[in-house]
């Protein structure tokens, strides 16, 4: 992503363009953890009812996805070696999903599925399509394709199909677009956003960025073609299955392609730790590959609804699966990479015209002491909550809910000191 200095960021976009995707994620990943607390009841209930399709919709698009957008914004030249193709469909892109994202999840809240939640839809739409837009234009001006920009480029794509399938879903509620009721579709929605946007863009940009912050020199092109093309036959597989309602015992057999990308992408990240320079790590990236770690569990609790677990049972295994990946697989990595990366387009705003003179490393712009602090609560919340989902633990449930929402307010008081740090005289 950056190179590690001052030099590097300058050639990248405008903090402008980016920092208002980085408070926003902050507000909603908080106001996620509000409403998971004051919503624990949900664990009892079948997954799709408002508070659980809110949540959801809160961490997938207004923590996880925001939080993506700015930082590509910011990572794509660096990525591609070029420049980003237009500010102000960034700055589009953020204003339609500022205003959208808060309507749909209201709309899901109240369970509104008129006019609020269509509203939210299509505003939604617009924003990605202004970053799908931006995405491609910059690849295809830079004319550098290698195979970070082809997961870069190919998860906007899942990204924007996610969404506008969403949006049929959406008007689904209301008239006949769809054969069926829009309950049927939600597994092909939910790992269309899962798998095709974020974990292929994860990949591809932890691919780059992990060696980097690691300070390893380890690198395979054909590795990562094969993670590639694994993930993405893996999804165009269950589709297509599913879509064409044929042999539906084997609807998530392909998923098996995708859990052999996983395996891969574990070996690489290993590969390139155990041939680090840096052998002290930070607590940001201790974090961040924990989150590699943090795989397992929604792979376990998918492999449990294929093959093992039906009845009752398993709405309470699905909605374990989508708490993993929403607050446990995504949160981690968002959790620490926000602090390797948000210190540094700071810094740059605050000092990249000073010539010479003492200034402040990237790292002094945040509390390594509240990051701790946060990083032990939300560990304790993850794995709290998560037993209380498997066991139907209420007091289990709502001390994890408390200590996730304490580890929000930290991340958000840590992330606004970052923001306003004052330059040194």
């Amino acid at each position: 992503m950056f190179a590690g200095s001052a030099t590097g960021l300058q050639k990248t976009t405008s903090h402008k363009v980016v920092l208002p995707f980085y408070v926003f994620a902050a507000i909603s990943f908080l106001l996620g953890c509000v409403l998971l607390l004051l919503n624990t009841g949900i664990v009892h209930q079948h997954y799709f009812q408002p508070q659980t399709l809110a949540i959801t919709h809160l961490m997938a698009l207004g923590w996880g996805t925001m939080i993506i957008l700015g930082a590509n914004h910011q990572l794509l030249p660096v990525l591609i070696e070029g420049k980003l193709d237009s500010d102000l469909l960034a700055c589009l892109s953020f204003v339609f999903a500022a205003i959208g994202i808060p309507m749909l999840v209201t709309g899901f809240y109240l369970f509104n599925t008129g006019l609020l939640l269509q509203c939210g839809a299509v505003l939604v739409n617009l924003s990605v399509a202004c970053y799908f837009i931006n995405v491609f234009t910059s690849i295809i001006e830079s004319k550098r394709y290698d195979v970070h920009a082809w997961f870069i480029a190919t998860a906007a794509l899942w990204l924007f199909a996610t969404v506008f399938f969403g949006l049929l879903l959406v008007f689904n509620f209301s008239r006949p677009l769809l054969p069926d009721n829009s309950v049927e579709y939600l597994s092909l929605h939910a790992h269309m956003g899962i798998a095709g946007w974020f974990l292929l863009l994860i990949i591809g940009v932890g691919s780059r960025l992990i060696p980097m912050f690691l300070i390893s020199k380890y690198t395979s092109t054909t590795m990562l073609w094969w993670i590639y093309a694994l993930i993405n036959a893996g999804l165009a597989g269950f589709i297509l299955l599913k879509t064409l309602k044929v042999f539906s015992q084997y609807y998530y057999t392909p998923f098996l392609l995708v859990l052999i990308a996983l395996i891969i992408f574990g070996n690489y990240c290993y590969k390139a730790f155990k041939v680090r320079i840096r052998k002290q790590l930070d607590e940001q990236m201790k974090i961040s590959l924990l989150s590699v770690a943090l795989l397992v569990l929604p792979l376990a609790c998918l492999l449990l609804v294929i093959y093992f677990i039906s009845g009752e049972e398993k709405s309470n295994i699905v909605l374990l699966y989508g708490f993993c990946i929403f607050f446990g697989w995504i949160t981690a990595i968002i959790l620490g990479m926000t602090f390797k990366t948000l210190p540094f387009i700071v810094w740059n705003k605050v000092y990249s015209a000073r010539a010479g003179g003492k200034t402040p490393a990237p790292k002094e712009l945040f509390s390594e002491r509240l990051f701790k602090l946060m990083a032990l609560l939300y560990l304790s919340g993850f794995v709290l909550f998560a037993a209380g989902i498997a066991i139907l633990g209420n007091m289990l449930l709502k001390s994890g809910a408390v200590c996730l929402l304490a580890s929000a307010m930290l991340y958000v008081w840590n992330v606004f000191k970052t923001l306003f740090h004052e330059p040194v005289k």
